[in-house]
């Protein structure tokens, strides 16, 4: 995994150099997960075609999308393909909607997250998204397919499970690499809660908002207990939850891996 030199966005990182369980690696310059593009400088958006950025792959809702449109990577096209019909992560909500929900309970921001990622397997909007991602992932022989939310850490971050274990990377590694994020959300996370209580925060709603920006065990215990409870297990949610055959999972590993 590589942390790209962006000047102007957070958590863009290239999965490439993980190991697979049969010992090859994932492909450098392929997959790249990020968090939002809106305000990429040209030096940014330069940087990302230069290191091979073809598509654009959003997974926000269309109101984030409008509030804060992606600044594409230089010659890269755009896929917009909301994992959830509105925001349930809600590290973009307004202040008076967080308030409204948090203020009153220290916990809650922690119980909304674990009820979103149970949502990611269960949900059929979301099970339509994850199955788009990897249609666009399978027709890609070249090229680096940029996938992205806001913090690029919830809706990016299944995608990135999804796909690592597709690729048949380790629970472990893939597990390590979900909760990167907290290495790099940091200083953006302390800016909003910083912002809440400037504005008036108690500290229920400064835990709670905190909750909503770190990458927690547990968050992705909640998706992969679903995965269990409900298909049976990683391999059975592919094929099963996801439509993803073995044919098309040979496939994925000839375009994405290389031998160590």
């Amino acid at each position: 995994m590589q942390l790209l030199n962006i000047h102007h966005g957070y958590n863009f990182r290239d999965l490439g150099g993980y190991r697979t369980a049969d010992g090859r690696t994932v492909a450098d310059h392929r997959l790249v997960r990020a968090g939002k593009l809106d305000r990429l400088s040209e030096r940014d958006q330069a940087f990302l075609g230069a290191h091979g950025v073809t598509t654009d792959l959003d997974f926000r809702s269309p109101e984030e999308r409008a509030e804060a449109p992606d600044r594409l990577p230089v010659g890269a096209d755009y896929d917009f393909n909301p994992v959830f019909p509105y925001d349930k992560t809600q590290v973009t909500k307004s202040w008076a909607e967080e308030q409204a929900e948090f203020a009153f309970d220290a916990k809650g921001g922690y119980k909304n997250m674990l009820k979103t990622y149970r949502e990611f397997i269960t949900n059929a909007t979301s099970q339509k998204a994850y199955r788009h991602f990897f249609d666009l992932l399978l027709a890609k022989t070249d090229g680096t397919v940029l996938f992205h939310c806001s913090a690029g850490k919830d809706r990016t971050g299944m995608a990135a499970v999804f796909a690592l274990a597709a690729l048949g990377v380790p629970e472990a590694t893939i597990r390590e690499d979900y909760l990167a994020t907290n290495q790099y959300v940091g200083g953006q996370k302390a800016k909003v809660i910083a912002d809440a209580k400037r504005e008036g925060a108690n500290a229920n709603m400064q835990q709670s908002l905190a909750d909503l920006w770190i990458a927690r065990p547990e968050y992705l215990d909640a998706a992969l207990a679903t995965i269990a409870s409900e298909y049976g297990g990683m391999a059975r949610y592919l094929e099963q939850g996801l439509a993803l055959s073995a044919g098309e999972q040979a496939d994925l590993k000839r375009l994405y891996l290389k031998e160590a």
